[in-house]
């Protein structure tokens, strides 16, 4: 299938701005870019947003809980921002979290883990897994229900939910019923796959970024941890069902789809759902590319079905 028109536009309107690559940024100021690209929505109301700080392995962990509106207890689904482990917050994370929250009646705890270089593997997948044990704990205060507890998040923060799945299943906890893994990371060993080499450049996530990422993220020895590339894990077994979301044009594409396949491999009760003519970042970009909110109503109707 074609790119999508409403993509098509914009990448050309993003070609004739001719910025600076993000490859030829600092991580500061790919923050900085990241920020101004996914700005926060305050206009799209929920019920009530407030923000923490939890403990955590490295120092305190800032959180953001959105809540919907009614009574509870809610389900709760934590929030991994994307951003490749080096880029990206709370704020960048805002509108899908205010989506998934107004959508999906679910509490969204949006975490803001520790970034790369400045804090290499495992510190981002060890913040996401303690700050899961915090609000399975904590729940009640949250006023959510523990026994409905999801994963979830787009990019890295999907990589990030899945490797907190195997976590949570590898060290007995907390239980968790659901993760949905939106162009997640899977495999950093390897960038030869079909849709690395297709989608290499043009279309916003380009190969050489994703290189970027990982040098940034992990050392080549560390990248074979399960935890770090969840594809490589040698048991995907006794994981939560899960819903896997890839896109067409994306250079991650093949690595998110194969994940997928090994976990229905493995038993787990797991839906793939490619959206053709759609590149790498559409959970974000509801108000920009309006035909992908059907992409986040899909993401929010698996996680009412996991949750009611």
């Amino acid at each position: 299938m074609p790119l999508h028109p409403e993509y098509e536009a914009l990448l050309g309107q993003m070609n004739e701005a001719e910025g600076p690559a993000l490859t030829e940024m600092n991580p500061s100021e790919g923050r900085e870019m990241y920020r101004a690209m996914q700005p926060e929505t305050p206009d799209l109301a929920v019920g009530k947003v407030e923000e923490l700080r939890i403990p955590g392995p490295g120092g305190d962990i800032p959180i953001r809980i959105y809540s919907p509106e009614g009574i509870g207890p809610f389900p709760i689904t934590l929030m991994f921002h994307g951003g490749g482990w080096v880029i990206g917050d709370l704020a960048t994370a805002d509108l899908q979290s205010r989506e998934v929250c107004k959508r999906a009646g679910s509490i969204v705890v949006s975490v803001d883990y520790r970034l790369s270089p400045e804090h290499k593997f495992p510190a981002a997948a060890d913040d996401c897994y303690v700050a899961t044990q915090w609000v399975a704990q904590n729940a009640e205060k949250l006023n959510g229900d523990n026994n409905r507890l999801a994963v979830a998040g787009d990019s890295a923060g999907g990589n990030l939910a899945a490797v907190v799945s195997q976590m949570a299943r590898d060290k007995s906890g907390p239980s968790i019923i659901f993760q949905l893994l939106v162009y997640p990371v899977t495999d950093g060993s390897t960038f030869e796959t079909v849709s690395y080499h297709e989608n290499a450049e043009g279309y916003m996530l380009t190969t050489e970024s994703m290189h970027w990422f990982w040098d940034h993220y992990a050392d080549t020895p560390d990248r074979l941890n399960p935890y770090a590339s969840p594809l490589l894990a040698d048991n995907l077994s006794q994981l939560p069902p899960c819903l896997v979301m890839t896109a067409e044009f994306d250079p991650l594409r093949d690595e998110g789809e194969k994940y997928g396949k090994l976990l229905q491999d493995a038993g787990v009760a797991t839906e793939i759902k490619r959206y053709d003519g759609f590149i790498h970042g559409f959970f974000a970009h509801t108000r920009l590319i309006p035909a992908t909110n059907r992409a986040m109503e899909d993401a929010c109707s698996a996680l009412q079905k996991a949750f009611y």
